[in-house]
């Protein structure tokens, strides 16, 4: 049994458990905790548990805590004892994908597999994953704009308005995306208006908001932050320049100010699919 420790805010805990990595447990408990205002928690994992004790470990772990397990098992003898486990502790135990895998069985009966971590198995999507984050990085930030006429997704805007990141997460689910930085300076590529609008996702941003962020880029390389990156009237030049572009190519805008960078590859997923 692996453990793993994420700490982040004092006094608050959640324990997580799996028969395989633990991923998908964390990343639902993460999803949930961005609807409170109390965000963030320290977050416990066992993972690759195999049986009793490592679950009356994490039990134990979470009755000190006070309070409860969040677990994922392929395996229904593990679900048993963990059931089993909790309530002779008080401890509250949530199981995260047995009531979806329930009413699949029901729904269309046929029984699981009960084989742990098939989510991560080397697969035609795994690999569609790999060839998109290897393409989102060799046509990031217009190093090559070749990648346009390739990309299934193009990102443009100015600079610090979340294209890569962006990119690298769309790249997760299996998009191959490209972006391109827009400056007065610097003509756009002609490929921008060779592919079809809708491939196309202008990112804005509110301007305090973009001041406040290439402001603090600044500090953190040891630059003067009244450098004309980070100056209004620069921000203002680029913004105009850049609407103007999104204009003309036709393609939809997206301000991105306080989205989440899920929330804004979930709008563009939408619009694609």
């Amino acid at each position: 049994m692996d453990t793993e420790w994420q700490e982040t805010e004092q006094g608050r805990w959640i324990v997580i458990c799996s028969d395989a990595v633990g991923e998908t447990a964390e990343a639902v408990v993460s999803a949930a905790l961005r609807q409170f205002e109390a965000r963030t928690a320290r977050i416990k994992r066992f993972s690759h548990i195999a049986g009793v004790r490592e679950i009356r470990e994490a039990v134990r772990e979470a009755a000190e805590r006070q309070t409860f397990v969040a677990y994922t098992f392929a395996q229904p003898e593990l679900t048993e004892m963990m059931i089993g486990e909790a309530a002779a502790h008080g401890v509250r135990a949530v199981d995260i994908m047995g009531p979806v895998i329930s009413a699949i069985s029901g729904t269309f009966h046929n029984p699981p597999l009960a084989r742990p971590g098939l989510e991560g198995r080397m697969n035609e999507a795994y690999f569609r994953r790999v060839e998109a984050m290897e393409f989102a990085v060799k046509y990031d930030d217009g190093r090559d704009s070749r990648g346009i006429g390739l990309a299934e997704i193009v990102l443009i805007g100015v600079s610090r308005t979340s294209k890569t990141p962006l990119s690298i997460y769309l790249a997760h689910k299996g998009y191959k995306v490209a972006n391109y930085p827009l400056t007065p300076e610097a003509q756009a590529p002609q490929e921008l208006f060779q592919i079809p609008s809708r491939r196309i996702f202008g990112l804005t941003m509110e301007l305090a908001a973009i001041l406040k962020i290439r402001t603090e880029r600044l500090r953190s390389l040891g630059l003067h932050a009244d450098a004309d990156y980070a100056a209004a009237h620069r921000v203002v030049e680029e913004f105009t320049y850049a609407e103007e572009l999104m204009r003309r190519i036709g393609c939809r805008v997206i301000d991105v100010s306080g989205k989440s960078i899920e929330e804004t590859a979930g709008l563009i997923i939408d619009c694609i699919q």
